[in-house]
């Protein structure tokens, strides 16, 4: 059997870890004007979300979670990962201070170590780039001495983390962390059955080349297909061309098998002047296709990895008015800050797309 062959049966193998076809959704609070804890996870629940990730260890908000059966992700912020790196006292102390009060009593399913930390390029971040993964392996230790063993641990990546992703089958790591922090990463999250968490917006390649990248292929809308020349696998929407990049990346350092989540994807509903596509006719149907592929039955995957379940949390629960960055920054919401929908969406996915609400279309979608 020659190495092609093998690489692709490699591809299409389930991986040992057990993932959930359930949407989630990330709720962050940075905004001065949102629902209190308890009304926000009292709409997560009306939503029917399976998942929620938050972005600490919000006590608040974690007792409210325990009243739920909402599966929970939270997240050590990256201002603590060198100290956690370099003492295994203090990871001792995080995990008894930020799980144990809730455990099991809240579902929480995922510890995140850190928020796209390959993504800062400063001296400080250098450093936060070579703790990442002894934080990771710290926190380990931590929970084992717990008998806490349901809860795995990651790290979302965003897809700069790619030097190459186009087509998909090229997909390779940046060499300033490939060999120093990816590959010791993949080591980790293969020993332990955990999951490559991935921040993936096909919003953002297709506003910057819009007359290159096909508005319908970006919003799932099926009328526009490629075929990737390395393996021949044929692609229908963004999405899956930017998912299986990351699959070939890491095959291409010997981990087949790690499954994939994706930490954040969604589409702004609104933006600068100058931000194409940003509005909410394009949001609803970005999420609405989305989770009709996710939830379909049975599970779709991509070409890469076909039948293969990705969990999937969107971004976000609300609009955050206090991040900063251009418009679209501001405008990732499902519901506005009352508790209204921006749009109609069905997170269970039962509701077909064309029992939906019907959209207004927008004087210019572009």
């Amino acid at each position: 059997m020659d190495s092609l062959a093998i690489f692709f049966i490699c591809l299409l193998s389930l991986s040992s870890a057990k993932a959930s076809s359930n949407i989630g959704v990330n709720y962050g609070v940075l905004g001065n004007n949102l629902p209190s804890p308890y009304r926000s996870i009292e709409l997560l629940t009306t939503m029917k979300a399976g998942l929620v990730k938050i972005y600490d260890a919000n006590p608040d908000i974690l007792r409210l979670l325990s009243t739920t059966k909402l599966k929970v992700s939270i997240m050590i912020p990256n201002n603590e990962i060198s100290c956690i790196a370099a003492n295994q006292t203090i990871a001792d102390e995080w995990v008894k201070n930020n799980i144990l009060p809730y455990y099991p009593k809240t579902l929480i399913r995922y510890l995140l170590v850190g928020n796209e930390v390959l993504s800062y390029n400063t001296e400080q971040a250098h450093k936060m780039w070579h703790d990442l993964v002894p934080a990771m392996r710290s926190i380990r230790r931590a929970l084992k001495s717990q008998n806490i063993r349901d809860i795995k641990i990651g790290t979302p990546l965003a897809m700069d983390v790619l030097q190459t992703s186009f087509p998909s089958s090229s997909g390779t790591f940046r060499p300033d962390v490939r060999d120093s922090v990816i590959a010791p990463m993949l080591k980790f999250l293969d020993r332990t059955n955990s999951f490559f968490f991935i921040d993936v917006y096909p919003y953002f390649p297709w506003s910057q080349d819009p007359n290159n990248i096909n508005l319908d292929y970006a919003l799932f809308r099926g009328n526009f297909t490629t075929i990737d020349p390395g393996s021949g696998l044929i692609y229908r929407n963004l999405l899956d061309q930017m998912l299986d990049s990351i699959i070939f990346a890491m095959s291409k350092l010997g981990y087949s098998n790690i499954p994939l989540i994706i930490s954040e994807t969604g589409w702004p509903n609104s933006g600068d002047i100058e931000e194409l596509g940003a509005n909410t006719y394009n949001a609803a149907i970005y999420n609405r296709n989305l989770i009709q592929r996710m939830t379909t039955k049975p599970t779709i995957g991509t070409p890469a990895r076909p039948r293969v379940p990705i969990p999937t949390f969107i971004f976000s629960l609300f609009n955050e008015n206090q991040k900063p960055g251009p418009g679209t920054e501001r405008h990732w919401g499902l519901l506005h800050t009352d508790g209204t929908p921006i749009y109609e969406l069905d997170l269970t996915g039962k509701k077909t797309l064309t029992h939906s609400a019907p959209l207004q279309t927008p004087k210019k979608i572009v």
